[in-house]
């Protein structure tokens, strides 16, 4: 199976990004055909600096690469290097109704949050399809809320093959494992956006002040505590043993613990998950020529993939 996904370099990745989705596109390296790629075209549409934009593509290409990324079995590039992209999207955009894109949920919620109405962020669903079927991909994973994103590159590539004929593979949603949503330091949804991040290669120490600040309620050390509530507890699941977590529900539900407690033993968890990770990054910080080297050599066999379904799209509209 040829697997796709993207990742937006809007800042630096943290711990959300990665049980959310990360650890889970590794995982799936190992028995498919992966085809992950940095989609900053994507970031264009929140407005970034340049200069932010071009230190976050980096960094994001040093976090896969230390977290596991295998180029032997996976193609790795930057969007931007593939013109075969932005060359389908316009010929996508020619089929795609105005109904569509204005069903989709994604925009509305960007605009609720105070991000600028523009064309791209509009039209983001069209170069999402883009990006899927010129790889002729057919898992595409997602979490559970982002299910729409594929049903409308259904949807468009069912458009173009009922009026040009069979071109593209329909791709199928591949919905991740669940995982209950990574909260951030106030609680809220774990985001760059809510500047509530812990970052997966933050500086130990910080990480530490961060996870001391994390939101709790006021429920006196004494009394019993609802772990079902509590976000520091949210986030032992996720790196906790099975046995130590019993532990810890256990010594919730009977009190006599203060939350500084479960707080403390959170940050050394953490700080122990990723730290086999954080040599390789170091080591990647210094070598960022052969991250970029690794970004074009990925980008070159990306386009002889795409290259192949963008002749066949230009023939089936009649400009090849």
């Amino acid at each position: 199976m040829r697997v796709l996904s993207g990742i937006q370099p809007s800042g630096r990745l943290h711990i959300g990004n990665y049980f959310g989705a990360m650890r889970q596109h590794l995982q799936l390296q190992a028995e498919n055909d992966g085809f992950y790629f940095i989609a900053d075209y994507h970031a264009l549409t929140s407005g970034p600096k340049p200069e932010d934009l071009r230190q976050n593509k980096l960094a994001v290409a040093m976090d896969y690469l230390a977290l596991g990324l295998d180029t032997n079995k996976t193609v790795f590039w930057c969007q931007s290097d593939l013109p075969q992209v932005t060359e389908l999207c316009w010929i996508l955009s020619c089929v795609t109704p105005m109904g569509l894109l204005q069903r989709c949920v994604s925009y509305k919620e960007k605009i609720e949050q105070g991000i600028s109405p523009n064309h791209g962020l509009f039209a983001y669903p069209v170069l999402q399809a883009a990006d899927i079927l010129i790889f002729d991909s057919n898992l595409v994973p997602v979490g559970a809320d982002q299910k729409q994103h594929i049903e409308v590159t259904r949807d468009i590539a069912g458009y173009f093959n009922n009026t040009y004929g069979e071109t593209f593979v329909i791709p199928k949603e591949h919905i991740l494992e669940s995982v209950a949503v990574v909260p951030g330091l106030d609680g809220r949804k774990m985001s760059k956006s809510y500047n509530n991040t812990i970052e997966i290669f933050e500086p130990e120490q910080s990480v530490k002040k961060k996870v001391m600040s994390i939101v709790t309620d006021s429920t006196p050390v004494e009394a019993p505590k609802n772990p079902d509530k509590c976000n520091v507890f949210a986030l032992l699941k996720l790196v906790s043993s099975k046995e130590e977590l019993a532990e810890w529900e256990k010594k919730y539900r009977q009190g006599g613990m203060g939350y500084g407690q479960a707080k403390k033993r959170l940050a050394e968890l953490l700080i122990e998950y990723f730290k086999p990770y954080r040599k390789k990054r170091a080591e990647l910080e210094q070598n960022a020529d052969y991250v970029r080297k690794v970004l074009q050599e990925g980008a070159q066999k990306a386009k002889a993939a795409a290259q192949k379904t963008l002749e066949r799209a230009r023939k089936a509209v009649g400009i090849d």
